[in-house]
């Protein structure tokens, strides 16, 4: 990634605090953006020290069928003392590095996934898994409690012992 040396960011942000990257044919989003919840940019009232900046990266990929993987860095960057904090040109650096890993490890565990996958070889639901054979005592006992046949269960037969007098409560 090229820094831009005369960008207090090594990037072109705009007012929001939001840049775009392209490198080798891909785009990266970048913002950055400090932690407080007041629109004035000020030390805090009660411990006089300024909020902590984010720089955050995202990276995504489109694939096939509307597939996408993303990955997403972020580098927090702490005041020094009771000073605002000081833009560091190398954070979203840092950060664009932290989302290329990150999209890695998806990329990785994407692969992992699509290779437990079954093709659907005819089975009857479609979704390329083997349906599950077994008899699950649940799904029998819930079939039962719609038609009207087997017994009633302990959750059938019990009362409400709520004393607050609510009736949609009991």
């Amino acid at each position: 990634m090229d820094i831009d040396p005369t960008q207090p960011w090594g990037l072109a942000i705009d007012y929001a605090g939001r840049a775009t990257l392209t490198e080798s044919g891909h785009t990266i989003h970048v913002n950055v953006s400090d932690t407080s919840l007041s629109s004035i940019i000020g030390p805090d009232s009660i411990s006089g020290t300024y909020s902590p900046v984010n720089v955050t990266a995202q990276f995504t990929e489109t694939g096939e069928g509307g597939a996408v993987l993303r990955g997403t860095g972020r580098i927090t960057i702490m005041p020094v003392g009771t000073d605002p904090v000081v833009p560091d040109p190398t954070a979203v650096r840092r950060a664009v590095a932290e989302a290329l890993t990150d999209f890695a490890t998806s990329a990785t565990a994407y692969v992992a996934l699509c290779a437990r996958w079954q093709p659907d070889a005819g089975t009857e639901d479609g979704d390329g898994t083997t349906p599950d054979t077994e008899a699950d005592p649940e799904t029998a006992a819930d079939t039962a409690a719609e038609t009207g046949t087997g017994t009633p269960t302990d959750a059938d037969t019990s009362t409400s012992t709520s004393t607050d007098g609510d009736p949609a409560m009991v």
